[in-house]
This record gives C-alpha cells, structure tokens and sequence, in this order.
C-alpha cells in the first residue's frame, strides 16, 4: 500500500516539477538561508509548539534536502532510493498511528521554512493534513512601509489575542475591523471555545469560497470572509451550513471580486461631470425598460426628526424632493429604525413598494448592505463615506471645504489665536474637517493654534465648556443644530464666553438639492452605464459646487469678513482651489508632500493625523459613548490608531 501512496506521490512532484520548468520559475523549494542571512535567523523569536497551516509551509531553512522534493513537497527521487523507503516507513507510522514527532521549522512573513521533518511534511501534505505541528521559530522583518510588511505586523498583532495564525488579508485595517465585527476589543484574548468555534467557521466558509471559483481571484479567503461577515453578521456564519453559505456567497459575488482591488472606491465628485444616460434600468429589467408612473422613495431614518437635528435636515430633504418632483414620485419616512432591527424596517420599506430607498445614517449601513443583496431590484444608498461596497452606494458631503472657510472666519477674528474646535466621532471626513479648519485659520493668523474636544467623548457642551476653561471663546463646534427648537446651541462657529454665545456662521446642508440631483439621474437613466462601467464601489462626494453644502452669516459678522468667506468659496467653486496644499506638517513633525500641489480626495478621506497647529489627540475606541462606538464600528479610522498603539508597545 505504501508502495502505492510513494508512487501517487512521486507522479504528483514530477507534475507540478514540470509545470514549474514550463512556466518559467523555480522547480525546486525556496530555500529560508538564501534570502535571510544567518544574523537574522539566529536572533528569532521562540513561538514553542503551534499548530501550522499547511499551506503555509512552503520551503526549507538550508539546501541540504533541497533536490529531494518539487515544490509542492512532494518527493523527487525515485523508488529503491533511501529515501523513498523512509518515506514509506513514515507514510505507514501515519497511517497506524499517527506522526507524532514536531517538525521544527522558521517562519518567516506567515510562511514556514522546515529545518527538521521535510519528509514528515511531504507525507502529511500528500493525506491532506490542513495543519502539522511544529516548533517555530518566527524572524521578524525590519518595519518599512513596505504594505505586505504592515499587514504581517497586523497579523502578529492580531495573532497575539486571538491564536489564528491561518487568517490573512490583503488591506490594512483588516484584521482590527475582523476583531470588532467578531465583538471583541482591540487587545481582548479569545477563549479556546472561541477560537475552536472560529476555525471551524473559517475552514466551512472556505469550502463555500472554493466552490464558488474563490481561488481564481487575487484577494483571500479571509477578504471574503470579511465581507460575508458585514452583511450577513458573525452568528449567522456560525450556524450556517456550507450549502447555504455558498448561496449566500454567489448573491454577493461582485462584492467579493471588488476585494482584489487596492483601490476598490470610486469617488463621483461633480454631478454635472458625471451626467450620463444610466440607472433607471438598472432599478427596472431591461426587459420592462417602461418606467412606473409613481416612483416609490424612502428615507430610513436612525433617530426622529422631531428631536434629532441630523435627522430633521434629511427630512427637509425628502420634503424638498416631493415639491419638486410632484406627483412623479411618492416618499416615505422611517423614523427610529435604530430602535428595533434596523434591517427589519428596510425589509418593510421593500415590501412597501419603495424602488429607491435612502438610509440617512452610517449606523445603518450594514442593514442598507444586507437589503441591498437580498433585494438587487432596489436602489439603496447609505449617507456615509469611504465604504467599498459593490451593491449600495454611499453618499456624503466634503463639509471640509466649509471647515476651511470657517476656520479662516475665526483665525481673522481671534486676537489672542486661541480657537477651538468640537469634533463629533473619528470617522472619515471628520478629521479632513479638522485639519481644514485650522489651515484656514493659520492662513490669516499664522499663529493660530486650534484646541482639539470630542463631543463624542465628553457630549457638545461639556467639550465646549472644557475649551471655555482654557481661554478658548471662538469655537467651531456640532455641523448640524443638536435639537429642532434649539438651533444656537454649541452649533457652527459661534462665540462662547460667560454664558453668552453669539452664532457667527453656521453650515448648510442642502440634502435636499442632493436628493433633487440623484432623482434626476434616476428618471434619465444616468447610473445604469455608471454602474456597468465602473467595477468598483461608487461613493458620490459632492461639495460647494454642487450645491449641497455652503455656509451662511450672522449680520453681526464684519463685512470684511465676509467678503474674505465669500473669496475663498469663489475660489473653492470655480479655481478649485484646495485647502490642502503640500507640504503639510503633522502634530508629530511628518512632513506630508514635498511640492505645492494639493493632496488628493482619497488622501483627504483617510486622514488620521492631526496638523502641526492642532492642540489635542483623536481619541480611542473605549474613550467613545455608545453611539460613537456605533458610528465608528461603520466608518471609523480609530483602526489605525489601534493598531499603532499596539507596535509602540511591543
């Protein structure tokens, strides 16, 4: 029977011994000593006994035994060779009672090099043993930018509580979004049960990916994971058979493809530009191109109009939409849907008929994601920035163009250049706002120097009494009035001192002009060839130009003042000037670009340092109240952070 197994075996090295020679590359086992010198093997790190995927053992440390096998450790040599009749003897010893004996081996990136138990190793990968028992040895790579080198340093970090060596990923920030979808804290340790109960749901899943061509594509199994984990959440993987699973998979395959991309977002960011014939057939078959008479529209909303402030000006929005479009369409709100399951209230606005559905939170984003898949018949499109998902589009404003204007108002204002700044969560966009604030500020007042709060953290008016008791009385503080019958409270750019607080200049959100826009392109088909052209998540972030978003003043404000406002939007709407001109100088010294050109809007997005003029620090995810860990959970940059904190403890 061994003589069997050597020859199988022997047939399947010369196989892929073969398809190396014909492709050109290497037929024999990388080899850890030729590209790593001795100085940095003799000084790794003792991991003891773990269990190693096979997969992941690729190569040996020396040369000795390097000819003996192809690169799929499979064995080379010939029968009658002593080498083969060892390999037999241990292809027996696994058959009656198992390989006992740990190989000892250097990993190296996640990848494993044996120095002892080659032959052990080819046995077990020809009976397809998913792990082999090792004692490992890891030599860590010197820290560059290098972005594989970045994500391994992840893993580690990630490996270090959570005992999954098998989990890899293609995007930085991975594996801390995994720890949290999976409701754990950033350095929490995962028990055995835990840990048992994931591998089994990782090794389900991946069958479910292979058989639904998974291995065709660049990313991983655990990018697909990821992204199944969104929509469909964690328990429901849990206790989901592999069957269903692949079902569930081939619905959201096109999210799955975009997670071979880099760069998966798309940025639509004029809608004038972008004008097409498109996404009205997109909603409707092709085959039923005749639109309905009425289009049913809904607005998904976290909170009530009636005391949200955020809320309020989404149902202005919807307001504005029904007097402008008449009886073309007919809209629906939902107020509260964070109060219930929220992917309940979706399911009911679908039933309701409603073709295009807008969820004006980013907490609902991953509700709007899982609807989205079910139901691909309907548009749905979540008010929220920088997500790169195939099936729903997001949409949000670059409220940092008004940041920087307004940070200009208050650095020409302020005699001492003592301002202040009230931030809400560490999401994308937020500290683009930040940064722009106090640049607009050091351009009329280089000595101006922005103190940094969190409403988040401290909630609005404890932050803006915390500024206040630093001296801090112009302060830029909530986007939006916190309260419908209260719209001067901690709102805009307002003087704080002594109890009075006098608004200076406020922004506008113009949903409704946004909503008024993305319904046009609705009725003429503008998305459809957006949709089909573009292979990537379609996030629209419109500004200034396009009208929904701008920036109003008090009649107290100096007329210089405004005038100096009213030049720099000019600029901002027909130059386009940026605020974001290089070379930027980071709180820690970074210099960030080296000429006079302006950082791009990706750059912008994901921002995660605070500008040399900026007094303060983003804070950490257990800082947070609730609702920002929420908010955060869907478009926080906190991972970042995360994940920097850890290497400096190390």
């Amino acid at each position: 029977m061994t003589d069997d197994y050597y020859k199988e075996a022997l047939k399947l090295g010369q196989k892929e011994y073969n398809r190396c020679v014909s492709q050109g590359i290497s037929p024999c086992l990388p080899v850890l000593d030729d590209f790593l010198s001795s100085e940095n093997t003799s000084t790794g790190i003792d991991l003891g006994l773990v269990q190693i995927p096979s997969e992941f053992i690729v190569g040996t440390k020396t040369r000795g035994r390097v000819n003996a096998f192809a690169p799929n450790f499979m064995p080379m040599l010939e029968e009658g060779t002593e080498f083969s009749e060892k390999w037999k003897r241990l292809c027996d010893a696994h058959l009656t009672e198992g390989i006992r004996d740990p190989i000892k081996v250097y990993e190296y990136m996640n990848r494993y090099y044996v120095e002892e138990g080659n032959k052990r190793v080819s046995v077990l990968k020809f009976f397809d043993a998913p792990t082999i028992t090792g004692n490992v040895t890891r030599i860590m790579p010197e820290k560059t930018d290098d972005p594989d080198t970045e994500l391994y340093y992840e893993l580690v970090a990630f490996s270090k509580y959570s005992k999954i060596n098998f989990v890899e990923f293609t995007k930085k920030g991975s594996y801390a979004e995994l720890q949290k979808l999976l409701g754990k804290e950033p350095a929490e340790a995962w028990s055995e049960d835990e840990q048992k109960d994931f591998t089994a749901a990782y090794y389900y899943f991946k069958q479910a990916y292979i058989q639904n061509g998974g291995e065709k594509l660049s990313s991983t199994v655990a990018d697909a994971m990821l992204s199944y984990i969104k929509i469909y959440g964690y328990k429901d993987l849990l206790n989901t058979e592999t069957s269903e699973i692949k079902k569930n998979l081939s619905r959201m395959w096109e999210d799955v493809k975009l997670q071979q991309d880099r760069e998966p977002i798309e940025l639509k960011t004029d809608p004038s530009e972008e004008k097409k014939p498109s996404m009205f057939s997109w909603i409707l078959p092709l085959t039923n191109p005749i639109p309905q008479s009425v289009l049913k529209v809904a607005f998904i909303y976290d909170g009530n109009p009636d005391i949200s402030g955020w809320t309020n000006e989404h149902e202005e929005g919807r307001l504005h939409i029904e007097e402008v479009f008449g009886d073309k369409i007919e809209t629906k709100a939902y107020p509260n849907a964070m109060l219930d399951d929220p992917l309940k209230v979706l399911e009911k606005a679908v039933e309701d008929g409603n073709k295009v559905i807008f969820t004006t939170s980013p907490r609902l984003l991953r509700a709007s994601l899982r609807a989205a898949v079910d139901h691909p018949d309907v548009v749905i499109m979540n008010c929220s920035l920088n997500k790169s998902h195939r099936y729903i589009r997001s949409y949000y404003t670059r409220m940092y163009e008004v940041k920087f204007i307004l940070g200009a108002i208050a650095g020409s204002l302020s005699e001492t250049g003592k301002l202040g700044y009230v931030g809400d969560y560490p999401i994308f966009g937020q500290i683009a706002g930040i940064n722009a604030f106090a640049l607009g500020a050091q351009m009329v007042n280089p000595r101006a120097v922005v103190q940094l709060e969190w409403a988040g953290v401290k909630g609005a008016h404890e932050a803006a009494k915390a500024l206040n008791e630093k001296g801090v009385h112009i302060i830029s503080s909530h986007d939006t009035a916190p309260f419908r019958q209260d719209r001067r409270s901690n709102y805009g750019l307002s003087y704080i001192y002594k109890g009075r607080n006098e608004m200076l200049a406020i922004p506008v959100w113009k949903w409704g002009v946004y909503y008024e826009e993305i319904l046009h392109r609705v009725f003429d088909r503008t998305v459809k060839s957006e949709y089909e052209s573009s292979k990537k998540a379609l996030n629209y972030y419109w500004g200034i130009s396009a009208g929904v978003v701008d920036l109003e003043y008090s009649s107290e404000l100096p007329l210089a003042t405004r005038k100096l406002a009213d030049f720099i939007k000019d600029g901002i709407i027909h130059c386009p000037s940026s605020p974001f001109l290089t070379p930027l100088i980071t709180q820690s010294g970074e210099l960030i670009g080296e000429d006079e050109s302006a950082l791009s809007l990706e750059q912008i997005i994901n921002m995660d340092y605070l500008v040399e003029n900026v007094e303060g620090s983003i804070p950490r995810y257990e800082e947070l109240s609730p609702i920002g860990k929420a908010t955060v959970d869907m478009v926080g940059i906190e991972q970042s952070q995360d994940n920097a904190d850890a290497e400096e403890k190390k």
